[in-house]
């Protein structure tokens, strides 16, 4: 099973957005998309959630995720 890292806190550097502001901005948990920021790993991830952020940033799910481990 393979590990992804989302690219949450690189994209919010570069808008200028607090992680309160993504989870905002993308109508998901705060605590959701603040855990998704710290994980440096992940085996799984809510979906709807992390389409949700991509919209946020305006970007594809590809561009957010960044695979870690195969």
């Amino acid at each position: 099973m393979g590990l992804v890292r989302l690219k949450i806190r690189e994209l919010a550097k570069a808008k200028g957005w607090t992680i309160k502001e993504v989870a905002d901005r993308a109508g998901v948990n705060y605590n959701t998309v603040k855990s998704y920021a710290r994980h440096p790993g992940m085996s799984m991830v809510d979906l709807t959630a992390v389409q949700k952020i991509a919209c946020a940033f305006e970007v594809t799910i590809e561009e957010l995720i960044d695979v870690v481990e195969e």
